[in-house]
């Protein structure tokens, strides 16, 4: 059964057993009952949904947040493993040498001048980055040591194309949009509720109220807008950048 369909049900059945409810509890109030005596439950019921829904934007702007922290980490140790090779290959004599730094070299100019943008353009890694990193991979494992020294620093080369190997993945995980569409579907729907509500408590034409009611509006348009852009960690405005590979790889950056 389809996750829609299912939330469909659920939403349906919610709303048809509290109406039901409510149906059944009117016609048993006698015709003397006084509505004045009751609370008013109109305003209880507004500022519930505006908590409720305040709670679900603050966990979803958290969520997305923390989504762009981890991606740019991510790019983070991918820098720095392929600066640990670039590093550690000094004990390599200077042809192999050479070729491994010219491979990383290569990948790293790649990633930040061409698949940085294709990611952001169709939300994963290209073929491309995936054969230059094979290429370093092939780099570092083809070579045997021919000394001690050379083969303790061999494992440890190996150990690093398979960190940037496993970050690059995680890196493509995140090049798309990562809010499932129920999520928005909740929270473009709540957002047209909340804001429907303040029609329910009868505004008036004052410019205070005019203008909170503005505020109020353009305040739920940020949020979901921030949560928007925040929810693709490298294809939007505030998206992780290429920084630690610039910085790490200064001679590259053009």
């Amino acid at each position: 059964m389809s996750e829609w369909l299912v939330l469909t049900i659920a939403m349906a059945a919610a709303c048809a057993v509290v109406l039901t409810i409510v149906v059944i509890n009117n016609r048993r109030v006698p015709d003397d009952d006084d509505p004045s005596e009751t609370p008013d439950v109109m305003e209880y019921m507004t500022m519930m949904i505006g908590v409720i829904y305040a709670i679900v934007l603050g966990l979803a702007i958290a969520g997305v947040w923390e989504a762009r922290g981890a991606a740019q980490e991510t790019v983070r140790q991918e820098a720095q493993a392929l600066h640990e090779i670039s590093a550690r290959v000094e004990v390599y004599p200077a042809e192999v040498r050479t070729a491994i730094r010219a491979d990383v070299d290569a990948y790293v100019s790649f990633v930040v001048d061409e698949e940085w943008r294709y990611m952001s353009e169709h939300g994963e890694l290209s073929d491309e980055g995936t054969k230059l990193l094979e290429r370093v991979r092939r780099s570092v494992t083809d070579y045997q040591p021919a000394t001690d020294h050379e083969g303790q620093a061999y494992q440890p080369l190996v150990d690093q194309v398979a960190v940037v190997d496993d970050t690059r993945g995680a890196r493509g995980e995140g090049a798309g949009a990562t809010m499932p569409g129920v999520v928005w579907f909740g929270l473009i729907t709540g957002a047209v509720v909340t804001v429907g509500l303040i029609f329910t408590l009868q505004i008036r034409r004052t410019g205070r109220e005019l203008l909170l009611a503005g505020l109020f509006s353009a305040l739920i348009a940020f949020l979901l807008f921030l949560i928007w852009d925040f929810d693709a960690p490298f294809g939007r405005g505030i998206s992780a950048t290429a920084t630690p590979f610039t910085d790490l790889f200064p001679h590259l950056d053009s």
